[in-house]
């Protein structure tokens, strides 16, 4: 079996976790990575036990790296995206994908001329227990879907939630790219956001979204990084799916262990699991097989709407409908 080889752009903390998945899967090869700061590339790069780049056209011209993980800030997704599609290389790029609709129109139409794969880290739908709740749905199990919940809250510091955008951008992509897996297309949205001592980081750390989707049923959305939930069957990351034959339910709290993980005051296991799924899909699925991914940039878009929609809830006050 010819291993595929893998080169990243970035070598953030969650090159850490795509590194490890890289580097314990069979027919898969790690052979470098570009990060924007020399000096920390080049310790990833010993820890991960391959090659530093000094640019990334070194990288994308390098003839044994048949696929590019994308792991920078949002901001560079695009730019970085059309430069692996033009050098052919197949893409695994970390959410969210992009910074607008327009972007990712552009990396649409880049991958579509280079004909290569591209593929959104959308981990949560390559967790099992996602895909037998879609399984479930799609099959009448679970009879008419009434509702889908996806709650998340985790504290982050103020320091480290400075980074990111907003709780909105950053956590409610996953809960939409979930809801759109689970439950379908949305019809109506309305969204409210909240910051918690804006004194460090101006940026909302609470944000909630409650949906009607075009089938009726309704879905709620929230997400948190001012504050864990360590009450009895805890919200830290759940998602339930109610039908009018049964429900689900899956949870980061069914799998913990009792030590810190980066922003996380514990390690909630299935989130680097996650991760790894999502790799290995790419590579012997995606990659390997020709298969479609379980989520795609034309997702990653519908996505985007879903985000601007909430932004735009709130900025005017309105519900917004969904088109």
């Amino acid at each position: 079996m010819k291993k595929i080889g893998v080169g990243f752009i970035g070598a953030g903390d969650i090159a850490n976790l795509h590194a490890e998945a890289i580097n314990d899967m069979d027919g898969a090869e790690l052979v470098g990575l570009w990060n924007r700061t020399p000096e920390k590339g080049k310790v990833k790069a010993a820890q991960y036990n391959c090659k530093s780049y000094a640019t990334i056209e070194e990288l994308l011209s390098d003839s044994s790296i048949d696929a590019v993980f994308v792991l920078t800030n949002m901001e560079t997704h695009c730019e970085y995206t059309i430069m692996a599609a033009e050098a052919g290389k197949h893409i695994l790029v970390e959410k969210p994908a992009a910074s607008s609709i327009e972007e990712l129109e552009k990396m649409q139409l880049a991958i579509d001329k280079a004909g290569i794969k591209c593929m959104p880290v959308h981990n949560y739908i390559y967790e099992d227990g996602i895909k037998r709740t879609r399984d479930m749905i799609q099959s009448g199990k679970l009879g008419d879907v009434t509702q889908f919940y996806m709650m998340y809250n985790i504290h982050h510091s103020d320091e480290i939630r400075a980074r990111y955008p907003g709780v909105i951008r950053q956590i409610l992509t996953h809960n939409s790219y979930t809801m759109l897996y689970l439950s379908g297309q949305p019809k109506t949205i309305s969204c409210f956001k909240h910051t918690v001592d804006d004194t460090l980081a101006p940026q909302e750390n609470v944000a909630m979204a409650n949906i009607q989707m075009q089938n009726g049923s309704l879905s709620h959305l929230c997400a948190s990084f001012a504050n864990d939930d360590h009450a009895g069957d805890a919200w830290s990351c759940i998602i339930k799916v109610m039908g009018t034959k049964g429900s689900t339910r899956y949870s980061y709290r069914d799998w913990v262990i009792n030590d810190r993980n980066g922003a996380h005051s514990q390690t909630y296991q299935c989130y680097p699991e996650s991760i790894k799924n999502t790799a290995t899909h790419f590579i012997n699925n995606v990659i390997r097989n020709g298969e479609e991914p379980l989520s795609s940039i034309e997702d990653a878009i519908t996505c985007q709407k879903i985000i601007e929609a909430c932004e735009l809830s709130i900025e005017e006050g309105i519900h917004v409908n969904f088109e």
